[in-house]
């Protein structure tokens, strides 16, 4: 009688899932700068539609990232909220796995690696690779970089075009030099596809307290500080 409720704003798309008893349900919604306004709301929705209380679950799933340092912030906030009040455990999920997840759902007879790839601004992509098992291992550590330096990166060299491409950090040009065998761009963490992650780590009872729950971001203090300077001067000028 397992019930585990996911959570994902960790790009421009929001979503929400939830499994009570075998059955799954999910809300998916591309809401950039709209996560603030609507990430609850959709956690409500979806409760009441399964008729099912946050004390009724047995943990909460969430998108740890990398991805967006403004939406992971407040997917970790309604999480915290959720699981302090209802006294449940989380299970953290990486963003780009759950991306890998969701590609190897929906096409079941590819074999090649996935790259995975988010846009990290300020030039910079979050990249991962990942197996193409029925649950996606990393292959690599995620990371943070130029587009430019990914293929030159030996695990990637060494693949030759023999990997699947994902997400939409693939839209920039240097990334193109990696020739993979397949390009799709349109492919976002989604919380359903957390949801599946999250069930396995759950049968392994890895459960996480909520004090011991953290975001990943990746980049550096140092870099999130000149993110922000950035955008202090633009809103000035």
């Amino acid at each position: 009688m397992t019930k585990i409720l996911a959570l994902d704003a960790s790009t421009d798309a929001c979503s929400v899932a939830l499994y009570v008893d075998g059955t799954s349900s999910h809300i998916f919604e591309l809401a950039a700068k709209s996560h603030t306004q609507r990430l609850l709301p959709m956690v409500d929705e979806i409760l009441q539609a399964a008729n099912c209380k946050l004390q009724d679950l047995d943990a909460i799933a969430f998108g740890r990232g990398p991805g967006s340092f403004t939406g992971l912030r407040i997917c970790m906030g309604v999480v915290q909220g959720l699981a302090f009040g209802a006294n449940l455990p989380v299970i953290s999920v990486s963003t780009l796995q759950a991306m890998a997840q969701g590609f190897i759902a929906a096409h079941p007879d590819n074999s090649l690696p996935i790259l995975a790839a988010l846009d990290a601004r300020m030039d910079e992509i979050y990249w991962g690779l990942f197996s193409a098992e029925t649950s996606p291992q990393a292959l690599t550590d995620e990371h943070v970089m130029k587009p430019a330096e990914v293929g030159e990166q030996h695990v990637i060299a060494n693949l030759a075009k023999q990997l699947i491409a994902i997400g939409p950090g693939w839209h920039y040009a240097d990334l193109q030099n990696i020739i993979p065998a397949t390009v799709v761009q349109d492919v976002h963490p989604h919380a359903k596809d957390i949801l599946v992650l999250a069930l396995e780590e759950f049968k392994k009872g890895n459960l996480l307290s909520i004090l011991d729950a953290q975001p990943v971001y990746l980049r550096d203090s140092v870099s999130w500080k000149k993110r922000e300077r950035i955008r202090t001067k633009a809103i000035d000028s």
